[in-house]
């Protein structure tokens, strides 16, 4: 059992001062950047595979409905979750950076129901980091407060396992953004950020580290976060981003680091109603449900 899954078990404790911390390669250690504290104690909870409405009432409404058993929303990210879980080849990600060309193109809402459906997933912790300093939204989808997050801890306050909340869902946790500060670039763009990504994915191998980002095109940081991860989901809305503009993120990323594309928001018309017969929703709850 690896260092980061002894802490989760033993976090529930908050009389212990022994703590490990982690460096840049996993390992524990006092070097300046490597205080990455371990002890996500809003992971190791009880497990909860469906949460229920009622228990949820901070959640936006539009993650209850999205999140539902038998929508079509939820299949379409069980079949992200598989994708990435199970790739054609080499390993299963650690790290995924959820990011998109322009803003408002529901990258923040792909990023928690991903987180979500992760949680849900056998034997798999999530945890999620907002990395947009500029215009953070992730902590509103889970009525979570914003007053500190990843912007004060790379300012070197305190310990990541300070940040950390609850989403109400077990197995999922989230540290906020934060208070937009001055220099979002620098900060993100900083050593003391990629030692922290290094230290949560080689911590824990049931662990899935999502972040969320602000738009590629609109925040030169983005690229950077780019790098620190695995693999790049790609969120698309339709009739919002350009074609131009999504052929250049694709570039500046790489076309081996996207493991997909979501394309959001896509109103059906009556033509693609007819070809896409039934629907997920009507042939579970017809024949299953």
């Amino acid at each position: 059992m690896g260092k980061i899954s002894r802490a989760l078990n033993k976090a529930e404790d908050p009389g212990q001062e022994d703590r490990p911390v982690l460096n840049a390669a996993g390992n524990s250690g006092d070097a300046p950047l490597a205080d990455v504290a371990i002890g996500f104690k809003d992971i190791a909870t009880p497990r909860q595979t469906v949460p229920n409405e009622q228990d949820l009432p901070a959640w936006d409404e539009r993650l209850i409905s999205a999140s539902e058993t038998f929508s079509g929303v939820a299949e379409s990210f069980r079949k992200l979750r598989t994708l990435i879980l199970h790739p054609d080849a080499g390993k299963a990600p650690r790290s995924i950076l959820v990011v998109s060309t322009d803003p408002q193109e529901g990258k923040s809402f792909v990023c928690a129901n991903l987180g979500i459906t992760m949680a849900r997933g056998v034997g798999r912790r999530g945890l999620m980091i907002d990395c947009d300093l500029r215009r953070p939204s992730l902590h509103s989808l889970f009525g979570l407060k914003n007053s500190q997050g990843l912007a004060d801890y790379l300012s070197g306050t305190g310990n990541l396992a300070d940040f950390v909340h609850r989403t109400g869902l077990a197995n999922l946790s989230l540290v906020p953004a934060g208070p937009p500060p001055k220099n979002p670039a620098e900060l993100i763009s900083s050593e003391r950020m990629s030692a922290m990504v290094r230290a949560i994915v080689h911590g824990d191998e049931d662990c899935l580290l999502l972040l969320d980002s602000a738009p590629l095109l609109a925040a030169a940081e983005t690229l950077v976060l780019a790098q620190m991860v695995d693999k790049v989901v790609l969120v698309v809305r339709w009739g919002k981003a350009g074609r131009e503009n999504i052929k250049q993120v694709v570039e500046q990323i790489g076309r081996e680091k996207i493991i997909g594309v979501v394309f959001n928001a896509f109103e059906m018309n009556i033509l693609d109603k007819k070809i896409q017969g039934v629907g997920y929703h009507n042939y579970y709850s017809e024949s299953y449900y």
